[in-house]
């Protein structure tokens, strides 16, 4: 049994929600979300909270009641509050800054790479190592980070590269003589 499946969802105040057979879109004070569920749930909308229950009780189906129970959590907590990601730049000559539409990061290659910001995102450079990364699709947010991330993750001997705010790099001696 999922844990996390079991749950109600309550809708929150402010907050409209509407399920036509498996479709469920959310209007909020940010914007518009919605999604499809699988054909391995059921979805019921009563009384402001929405309850996800699993169609059976194969792998499968197990395992796509927790997920979409947490994506239908997250189109809620989206509309409302919207998400955030940080990423911080660290090495001599990184740094980041928006060109219009485009993110410009320099880091350490011969040439500048240019990162397209999608629609719904929001983008900001607060300082030329900082990068705050927002918007009200969870999985969008996610998607660009680790892009941008891509480019040059941190290694472990001098910390170089792009890593998240709250992420723990973990470092290595040099070589010893």
């Amino acid at each position: 049994m999922s844990r996390i499946g079991k749950k109600a969802i309550i809708v929150p105040s402010g907050v409209e929600a509407t399920l036509k057979g498996k479709d469920l879109v959310v209007k909020g004070p940010k914007g518009t979300l919605s999604m499809t569920f699988m054909e391995e749930v059921t979805a019921t909308l009563e009384n402001g909270t929405l309850a996800v229950k699993s169609n059976g009780d194969g792998k499968r189906a197990r395992s796509m009641w927790g997920m979409q129970r947490t994506i239908a959590s997250n189109l809620f907590d989206g509309v409302t509050g919207g998400f955030s990601k940080i990423l911080e730049l660290n090495g001599v000559g990184y740094r980041a800054m928006l060109e219009g539409k485009k993110l410009k990061l320099q880091l350490g290659f011969s040439h500048d790479v240019f990162v397209e910001i999608p629609d719904g995102i929001t983008i900001k450079c607060p300082s030329q190592t900082e990068i705050n990364i927002s918007g009200i699709d969870k999985q969008k947010v996610g998607q660009i980070a680790a892009e941008i991330r891509e480019w040059r993750k941190p290694e472990p001997y001098k910390g170089k590269g792009v890593k998240y705010s709250d992420e723990y790099i973990f470092r290595k001696d040099g070589k010893k003589k």
